[in-house]
């Protein structure tokens, strides 16, 4: 099992490129990260090399996120900024070493039809794709829960699939995160099983309180069992929200860790 920690929710309690030296600390070799941006490059690259890590996702940048913007790429009228946003990350990702960059679709407006909006993304996600291959590189898509974040355009697995296979880029994945899927009511091993071939990177917080394994009602041990079954070779981002201080949210992974679940 390779386990990433996201840096972006867990260590929240030190500065930015504190929390990569928290990650070697507790045992990790792989981290994920939401928006990297506000450090330079070189400055997380030293993090990561001088602790040993390898940095396995990151969010292209998603707009304004204070002022509840999640996402670019449903505007017709920003996309100056989403091309942008896309150099930026293709930037860091090249200078990181990143795999993966996730592209937030965007909050809809009430006033913006849901096709315009449709028929933007796709040619957004396009454009990011053609730009990714360019540097074998994977684009993400991820379906989020509308409790978490109300107005989102992508809530639906079966949607995102369908934009997957339409656009037929080998190099555009699903973002598949075991908590959205929870609190959207889904099986979460039979769903996982359903769109396999389409799933590059597999996040997880328990449900429904988004915070560690075993605050919630998910059964972890069972699904990263599963997982394994189903040969899954990717990194399990632990996107979680810790219930407590993040060094004492680790409990659950203590055994993953002598087991080599470090992402090693």
């Amino acid at each position: 099992m390779k386990f990433a920690v996201n840096v972006s929710t867990i260590f929240t309690e030190v500065p930015f490129l504190a929390r990569f030296a928290k990650a070697k600390q507790h045992g990790f070799s792989l981290v994920e990260c939401q928006f990297p941006y506000a450090a330079a490059p070189e400055a997380i690259a030293d993090e990561l090399g001088g602790n040993g890590l390898s940095l396995v996702l990151i969010n292209l940048p998603a707009g304004d996120w204070e002022k509840g913007e999640r996402g670019l790429a449903i505007f017709p009228d920003r996309h100056d900024e989403f091309r942008r946003a896309l150099e930026d990350g293709v930037r860091y990702a090249l200078k990181l070493g990143v795999p993966h960059l996730h592209c937030m679709a965007g909050i809809v407006p009430k006033d913006m039809p849901r096709e315009q909006a449709k028929e933007t993304y796709l040619r957004r996600l396009e454009e990011a794709a053609a730009a990714l291959a360019a540097h074998g590189l994977t684009l993400t898509i991820e379906p989020i829960n509308p409790f978490d974040m109300p107005g989102y355009f992508l809530t639906n697995i079966e949607e995102a699939a369908a934009i997957i296979r339409d656009l037929g880029r080998p190099n555009v994945k699903l973002q598949y995160d075991v908590y959205h899927m929870a609190r959207l009511g889904f099986d979460v091993t039979a769903t996982f099983a359903a769109y396999e071939p389409l799933i590059a990177h597999v996040q997880f917080a328990d449900a429904p309180g988004r915070h560690e394994p075993g605050t919630g009602v998910l059964p972890y041990d069972d699904i990263f069992s599963f997982l394994q079954e189903r040969g899954y070779s990717g990194a399990i981002g632990l996107e979680y929200i810790p219930a407590r201080e993040s060094s004492e949210s680790f409990a659950w992974y203590e055994p993953y860790r002598m087991k080599g679940g470090a992402g090693r």
